[in-house]
């Protein structure tokens, strides 16, 4: 006996993957950055004289980016701790920004015989994709207390449509 069997078309929902993704080597390094601090396989590792332990903010992690996708513009913040304005760069294109930070710390210490003298640098780089296409001429960028706030206006308005669910 043959049975007929009946094709439902079915709906798929896809997600939608960002212009430039990482590639599985850069996802792979940023997982293990994340889970193993610098220094992990040296747990007892002592240094005479006992240094500080200053790290440079950046080693290690990365700081925190927030992409928020509003009506007309995209509202990008980033963390950047120990970063001076003027070691700063952000660079816009149509669909992606860059934000490069660096940071770097001298600090020496003089007793009698014993002289220390401990440098410390970070730096940051980070390329995140856009929602959506945005003017680069009118970017607005303001950073105050490690704070970046980047206003991008869109170079489209973002069309809102109600949904009926059936």
């Amino acid at each position: 006996m043959a049975t007929a069997k009946k094709k439902e078309s079915k709906q798929e929902v896809q997600k939608v993957q960002p212009a430039h993704p990482l590639s599985p080597f850069d996802e792979m390094e940023r997982f293990f950055e994340s889970r193993f601090p610098r220094g992990w396989l040296r747990p007892f590792d002592v240094e005479w004289p006992s240094w500080t332990g200053k790290a440079a903010p950046f080693e290690g992690k990365t700081p925190s980016v927030d992409v928020i996708d509003r009506d007309n513009e995209i509202v990008v913040k980033a963390e950047l701790p120990g970063v001076d304005k003027k070691d700063l760069d952000i660079s816009v294109t149509r669909n992606t920004v860059t934000i490069k930070g660096s940071t770097s710390h001298e600090e020496k210490e003089e007793k009698g015989d014993y002289y220390r003298c401990e440098i410390s640098r970070g730096s940051y780089s980070r390329t995140l994709a856009l929602p959506s296409d945005v003017d680069e001429n009118k970017a607005k960028a303001q950073f105050k207390d490690g704070i970046l706030n980047l206003t991008l206006p869109k170079v489209e308005k973002a069309k809102r449509r109600n949904v009926k669910v059936e």
